[in-house]
């Protein structure tokens, strides 16, 4: 998957069958895309695994009152990953309100979700910081298995 801000997230099932990729912008994340993704790998929550790859970090993602409430009337929750900047503008933590929708899904184990895209311009593209169109790609797979023989009779 390729993302420039947005947040990649991936998913697997404890065992390694099944996987997702999500492209998780502020937009994919209010319109319910983690539920969707969860909901089509067909595993229950608590035997998934996530990885949040990097994106713009709570400190540099502004938003407008707008995106705001459309979070919070989802669940009131979100409001703490808003930090107020002045006016109608806020701070935006795409890591937490991802954190928050697995959690309310039951997913089992949450890793990643410390690198900011806009702040670390040695390792990672930007749009929001370079004001140029780009992408980096996240990636899982799958890997056939040798089939394990039957054990003896």
């Amino acid at each position: 998957m390729l993302t420039a801000d947005c947040l990649p997230l991936l998913l697997t099932d404890r065992a390694g069958t099944r996987v997702a990729a999500v492209h998780a912008g502020w937009r994919g994340l209010a319109a319910g895309i983690i539920e969707a993704a969860v909901a089509r790998l067909a595993a229950p929550p608590s035997d998934l695994l996530a990885w949040l790859g990097p994106a713009i970090g709570a400190t540099a993602f502004e938003v407008g009152g707008e995106v705001r409430a459309r979070f919070i009337a989802a669940d009131a929750q979100a409001a703490v990953a808003f930090k107020p900047l002045g006016g109608d503008k806020w701070l935006a933590d795409l890591y937490h309100l991802a954190r928050l929708r697995l959690a309310a899904l039951g997913v089992g184990g949450v890793w990643g979700g410390e690198h900011c895209t806009y702040q670390d311009p040695e390792r990672f593209y930007s749009y929001r910081r370079d004001g140029v169109t780009g992408r980096m790609a996240s990636l899982i797979w799958l890997e056939a298995r040798e089939p394990t023989p039957p054990g003896p009779l």
